[in-house]
C-alpha cells in the first residue's frame, strides 16, 4: 500500500510565533511538509524563508490558499486578522490551526466556527499547554481524584519583554489580559472542568510608562479574580516585562490536596558559589519554556487532518477563553464584577473591547 503523502502545511505570519510553528512542521513531524510561510511584509517573508529554506518568498495570502498542495493553515497574525483569515481559509477547503486569543470579539469567534463548521474543516485553537507533558500530568491527576474537587486556582503568565507594538492598542488587541493571559483562562477551564461565572481585574502600569504616551489605557500588571461553577475560585496574574525570564506556573487546591505545575527554572542545574550564592537559570523566552507544547499541537493538528484525531483544543474552547478576557477588560472598564455568559442585546454586536 503507497504512503499517503506528506499533509501539506502553510503558516500565515512569519514573526516569532509564526516561526515555531513552521521550525516544527519544517524538521519535526515527518507526517507534515511546510508549503509556505507567508507575510505581506517582503522582509519578513524573504528572511522567514531564508531561516527555513523555503524556495518560495510567499507575500500573497490568496495565492496560497489556493495552492492545492496546503491542506491546513496555522494563523500566527496579530488578533484583528484572525477572522478573516480563518474564514477565507475555511472557504478554501483548508484545516485551521489559530493562535490565542481568537479574535477580538464574540461576533468574530461565531464566524469563524460557523465557517470552518460549514465547510468541513477542522478548527484547531493553538493552547499549547494543553500539550505540554506537564500539565497533561497535571490534569491525569485531577481527573483521577488525586486531590480531590478543586477550590481554588492561581495561574500567572509574565513575560520578560513588551509584546509587540499593534498589541499596546486596545482596539487591535483587546490587551495583554488577551494577548497574555488567554492562556491562563484555558488553563483554568481545562484543569478545573468549569466555567467562569463571574470576573473582577484590577490594572496598572508601573514599569513601561512610556507607552502610556500613545495609549492612555495600557497597563503591564494586572490581576483577575474569578468565580467558577460549583463555587471555585481563581486568581490570574500577568506582567509583562519582567525582565527575569518567562514564566508560567499554576497551583490547584483541592478538597484532599493541592498540585503545582511548573517551574520557573529552565534548567535542572544551579551554580552554588560563595559569591553569588545559589544560581539556577531561568526560562528566557516562551518558545524555551513550552518547546515541547507547540511540537505537540502541531503533530495534533497533522493528526486530526490526517483523521486519527478530532481537536481537542476547538473553536468554542477559544471562544471561552475570549468571553473570560472579555469580561475582563469590561471589568477594567466598569471598574465591577462581570457575569458571564456575556450576553448580547439583539441586533448588537461586540466591539473590541467592548461588549454591548
Amino acid at each position: 500500500m503507497s504512503r499517503r503523502k506528506p499533509v501539506g502545511i502553510a503558516v500565515i505570519g512569519g514573526g516569532r510565533a509564526g516561526r515555531v510553528h513552521a521550525r516544527n512542521f519544517r524538521h519535526h513531524i515527518p507526517d507534515a511538509t511546510l508549503v509556505a510561510i507567508v507575510d505581506t511584509d517582503p522582509g519578513v517573508a524573504a528572511q522567514a524563508a531564508r531561516e527555513l529554506e523555503l524556495e518560495r518568498v510567499c507575500t500573497d495570502v490568496d495565492a496560497v490558499l489556493a495552492d492545492p498542495s496546503v491542506d491546513g493553515v496555522v494563523i500566527t497574525t496579530p488578533t484583528f486578522t484572525h477572522e478573516e483569515l480563518a474564514v477565507k481559509a475555511a472557504q478554501a477547503g483548508k484545516h485551521v490551526l489559530c493562535e490565542k486569543p481568537m479574535a477580538t470579539t464574540l461576533a468574530a469567534a461565531d464566524r469563524m466556527i460557523r465557517a470552518c463548521r460549514e465547510a468541513g474543516v477542522h478548527l484547531q485553537m493553538a493552547f499549547m499547554r494543553r500539550f505540554s507533558p506537564e500539565f497533561r500530568a497535571a490534569r491525569q491527576q485531577i481527573l483521577a481524584g488525586a486531590i480531590g474537587e478543586p477550590m481554588q486556582v492561581r495561574s500567572l503568565t509574565r513575560g520578560p519583554g513588551l509584546p509587540p507594538a499593534w498589541a499596546w492598542n486596545e482596539e487591535l488587541s483587546l490587551g495583554m489580559v488577551a494577548e497574555v493571559n488567554s492562556h491562563d483562562f484555558d488553563a483554568v477551564r481545562w484543569l478545573t472542568g468549569r466555567e467562569f461565572t463571574r470576573v473582577y481585574a484590577e490594572a496598572v502600569c508601573l514599569k513601561a510608562r512610556h507607552v502610556r504616551e500613545q495609549h492612555p489605557d495600557f497597563y503591564d500588571n494586572i490581576i483577575v479574580t474569578a468565580r467558577l461553577e460549583g463555587g471555585v475560585l481563581a486568581v490570574i496574574d500577568g506582567s509583562c516585562p519582567v525582565d527575569y525570564g518567562y514564566d508560567a506556573r499554576m497551583e490547584i487546591l483541592g478538597s484532599r490536596g493541592v498540585l503545582f505545575v511548573g517551574d520557573v527554572r529552565g534548567q535542572a542545574m544551579g551554580v552554588c558559589t560563595r559569591e553569588q550564592g545559589f544560581v539556577q537559570p531561568a526560562f528566557a523566552s516562551w518558545r524555551d519554556r513550552f518547546r515541547d507544547g507547540y511540537l505537540g499541537e502541531d503533530r495534533h493538528f497533522v493528526d486530526c487532518i490526517l483523521g486519527r484525531a478530532t481537536p481537542e483544543v476547538t473553536g468554542e474552547d477559544g471562544r471561552r477563553a475570549l468571553e473570560a478576557a472579555l469580561a475582563a477588560v469590561r471589568s477594567l472598564r466598569t471598574g465591577q464584577p462581570v457575569d458571564l455568559p456575556l450576553e448580547r442585546a439583539a441586533g448588537q454586536e461586540e466591539t473590541s473591547g467592548h461588549v454591548a
